[in-house]
């Protein structure tokens, strides 16, 4: 207990470490108790961060930042038109076709494995069945589920409309007004405030690296598995690349979850013919691209985490915020990362004094 107590005292009595604690403790609760109702606002601050970076970039050429605002933001507003008017009715199409065609995508199921069974007896008929009646189910609640989310979907329209307008002026804002905002909000903070100031350079910078380079690496692997099972002509290629591309999210887990689908689709359209290897081939040269040359690529100078601490990461924010916990699992990693560092030296900077 006593031992306790010396920590606990050592900990308050530095100011800096408080005034970091502080910051982190009002930020989290804010999240915790209203999150849901700032998640436009939430939204659009990562939104705005992440278009700082081109507009700092704009900058150092000497463009005016007004200029280089209305720049970027235009450009971010094409983006979203084509991603509302061309990309997501597409996946909406493949989506619904994929539903209509689950009944006929188990048949074709049964007939390939009743095929393979005769030609390697590795299965019963008995369990070729329950695998089957299996994946029915699976199948059938999947479409369930799917079925209830545009349901409740068309009930939130309003919402969402609400927000594709909201959400942009506050982009728009946010890059324009950067400077204020943080001024105004630095006003909250004591004088000094070096190590809660540190630690929030440490994070912007490996954390900004981080997003900024995973978005780039969405989009790549994206493109590559849409133009690899396009030239196929794999069913659902564009349904099926959007997921790869969102996969590289995952660390470690994302690739091998999203390539179960992708598998069975090619597998039961084409069965075991040479297609089928070919193009299995040229998804897993398109995989070990991403790993060996793209990720080294783009997030070298982003965080440094052990593969453990990144899929306990994933497991815990991923489990408390669903999806997009599973985003921002690393950069929140970081987070803690960063705050463990900065005790550390700071606490072995006033031992040392």
């Amino acid at each position: 207990m006593e031992i306790f107590r010396k920590w606990l005292h050592t900990v308050f009595s530095d100011t800096q470490l408080v005034i970091l604690l502080l910051v982190i403790g009002i930020s989290a609760a804010i999240i915790l108790s209203v999150g849901n109702l700032l998640a436009p606002v939430i939204a659009s601050v990562v939104i705005a961060f992440l278009l700082e970076g081109v507009v700092r970039f704009l900058v150092r050429f000497r463009w005016p930042r007004l200029l280089a605002v209305g720049l970027v933001f235009g450009l971010f507003m094409l983006f979203l038109a084509v991603l509302l008017l061309a990309l997501i009715p597409l996946l909406a199409s493949q989506i619904t076709d994929l539903i209509a065609n689950i009944p006929a995508i188990i048949a074709q199921g049964q007939a390939v494995m009743e095929t393979l069974s005769r030609k390697y007896p590795f299965f019963t008929d008995t369990q070729l069945q329950a695998i089957v009646d299996s994946l029915t189910v699976q199948f059938s609640q999947i479409g369930q589920k799917v079925l209830a989310f545009s349901l409740s979907s068309v009930r939130s329209v309003f919402s969402f409309v609400v927000y594709l307008v909201l959400m942009p002026i506050l982009v728009f804002f946010f890059l324009k007004d950067k400077r204020e905002i943080m001024d105004w909000l630095s006003g909250f903070l004591p004088p000094d405030h070096t190590l809660a100031s540190r630690v929030w350079a440490d994070v912007k910078t490996q954390a900004g690296n981080y997003v900024r380079g995973r978005i780039w690496e969405v989009l790549i692997v994206w493109a590559a598995t849409y133009a690899c099972f396009l030239l196929f002509g794999l069913e659902y290629a564009m349904l099926l690349s959007v997921l790869v591309g969102l996969s590289v999210i995952i660390p470690y887990i994302g690739a091998v979850v999203v390539t179960v689908p992708v598998l069975i689709i090619a597998f039961i359209q084409w069965g075991a013919t040479a297609q089928f290897a070919w193009a299995m081939i040229a998804y897993l040269i398109v995989q070990l691209l991403d790993a060996n040359l793209l990720v080294p690529l783009l997030l070298s100078e982003a965080v440094n985490l052990h593969p453990v601490a990144s899929i306990t990461a994933i497991l815990v924010f991923g489990g408390i915020w669903g999806v997009w916990g599973v985003f921002f699992a690393i950069p929140l990693a970081t987070l803690v990362q960063s705050v463990l560092e900065a005790w550390r030296s700071q606490r072995l900077g006033v031992l040392g004094k």
